[in-house]
């Protein structure tokens, strides 16, 4: 259907009636107290009474364009048919660890062995696209923390910029705290329902400004719920040159803090050894955090002031031309 975003400007249409009715014409010219009745001498004030007279039509196409101009000015859009949207009120952050013991190969993907973080981004990918509702977030984290994506129901980028995301991007080492207190700065001033911080890593806290307990405190005090997940294998077999030994991938995997930043903050602590726990994990969120939604209306708009705007310039341009050739 059609819609004008600014109607009130219809109010305008007799402007011009309105100024040629109560304000004085503009003179030409100044007044001589001797007047010569040379045609010449009033050929610029008869423009006007030949464009009426002898073309009666140019002084329409004035009109039509004036019409074109106020009708334009007032933003018609054609709205589209209503479509649904669902918004749960949550804001929910991911934090990824991309620090350089993820590329550990202790997991496996379609019978293939893959590093942590691959795994990470294939269960990760199915837990973003259910999320209907959601504004989500991504923060990647190493030495520093970053802002991936800032808050958004765009699920689709949220997925490409976690695919994109690369070993090693953010640095070495792993900053927990500073993660959790990037975190809480982007979500604390949003206004919603439900803040949650899903917090993914394979290792202890070695930089930062922040300790990760502390952090915790601050996430609870700005009703900040996190989740954690410490992922990685519990044993890994490496080959070398001497044969085969059995090592633990994971031992420098600090779950007692994770742990207590669950606690803290009301969240849980899962520990994902391969994928099918990861994904078993993120079924479990789904339960923890289900999507209840307000139904809302979208309605697409597209904008067609450019038409008659468009058809007003051409008509002002062909009258102008008239005028010059009148003159």
């Amino acid at each position: 259907m059609m819609h004008f975003a600014w109607p009130w400007l219809f109010a305008l249409l007799p402007l011009p009636w309105l100024i040629r009715r109560f304000l004085p014409a503009v003179q030409t010219a100044e007044q001589s107290a001797l007047k010569v009745p040379f045609l010449e001498d009033f050929k610029v004030a008869e423009t006007e009474f030949v464009m009426r007279a002898q073309k009666p039509w140019a002084f329409w196409l004035a009109v039509f364009a004036w019409c074109l101009l106020i009708l334009a000015s007032s933003r018609p859009q054609w709205l589209g048919e209503p479509i649904e949207q669902g918004i749960s009120g949550r804001d929910l952050m991911l934090a990824v660890d991309l620090s350089a013991s993820m590329e550990a190969q202790d997991f496996m993907v379609n019978d293939e062995a893959v590093d942590r973080l691959t795994a990470t981004k294939v269960v990760a990918a199915q837990f973003i696209e259910k999320r209907v509702g959601d504004r989500l977030g991504l923060i990647l984290f190493g030495t520093n923390a970053y802002l991936q994506t800032p808050l958004t129901f765009d699920r689709k980028t949220v997925q490409i910029l976690l695919n994109e995301a690369a070993l090693g991007l953010a640095g070495e080492s792993t900053a927990i705290g500073d993660a959790i207190g990037l975190a809480i700065k982007r979500l604390k001033s949003e206004e919603a329902s439900s803040r949650v911080l899903i917090l993914l890593t394979d290792g202890a806290n070695t930089a930062g400004n922040v300790t990760p307990l502390k952090a915790a405190e601050l996430a609870a005090e700005h009703q900040l719920k996190i989740y954690t997940i410490g992922i990685g294998a519990d044993e890994m077999i490496i080959k070398n040159f001497f044969g085969s030994r059995k090592v633990n991938p994971s031992r420098d995997l600090d779950e007692k803090t994770l742990t207590a930043i669950a606690e803290k903050t009301g969240g849980q602590y899962f520990r994902a050894r391969d994928t099918a726990e990861l994904e078993k994990i993120y079924q479990i969120l789904d339960k923890l955090e289900p999507i209840e939604k307000d139904t809302q209306y979208f309605r697409p708009r597209s904008e067609l002031f450019f038409w008659p705007l468009g058809g007003a310039l051409i008509l002002a341009f062909f009258i102008s031309i008239l005028r010059l050739r009148t003159l």
